[in-house]
């Protein structure tokens, strides 16, 4: 099996450097754009499936993108949503960091999600055996799903990018699209 993990495309929250994390943001213009240019991108290659987080972001790029390869969503995850940044969300970092120091009230450990990346992305796999299956998440999932496969530490992709893996739930190996930090 081979897996794209796509970023969503950009919102403004993005635009603007500000932490997300859980909370239900929307695309903007520029970010429908980039879902479908990605769409685009991905058409060149034979796709059996695409999925996403329940996030709106992510939904509406999954959408997209499962439209211009012809595909219906097979399915929406809430395991694959963004890691939680608690109190810290709706924040730039900075601003973050000025009121609450280097932990954040109620922010999910870079560990758990990476434990929770591995085992979203492996329910995904599962629930939809197929040759190809594109996985529409979230940009510091994916870069703990990446880093714990790789054994190295990544950088997050660019909104609307992929990171490619094949394999296995359990058995992944990184094949293409990963930034080294």
């Amino acid at each position: 099996m081979e897996i794209a993990l796509v970023r969503h495309g950009q919102t403004d929250y993005n635009r603007d450097g500000r932490l997300q994390g859980s909370s239900d943001i929307p695309l903007n213009e520029t970010g429908i754009a980039q879902a479908l240019t990605a769409a685009r991108l991905l058409a060149d290659e034979p796709w059996d499936a695409v999925a996403s987080s329940t996030l709106q972001r992510a939904m509406v790029t999954a959408d997209i993108i499962a439209a211009e390869l012809g595909l219906d969503v097979a399915g929406r995850y809430a395991s694959l949503i963004e890691r939680a940044y608690g109190e810290a969300e709706g924040l730039t970092k900075e601003e973050a960091v000025a009121r609450f120091g280097d932990e954040w009230p109620g922010e999910e450990s870079f560990e758990d999600l990476q434990r929770r990346a591995v085992a979203a992305v492996d329910e995904v796999a599962a629930a939809n055996p197929v040759g190809g299956l594109v996985i529409v998440a979230h940009g510091t999932f994916i870069r703990a799903f990446a880093d714990h496969v790789s054994g190295i530490e990544t950088d997050t992709p660019a909104n609307a990018h992929s990171v490619r893996f094949a394999g296995l739930p359990g058995a992944w190996r990184l094949v293409g699209g990963l930034v080294l930090r």
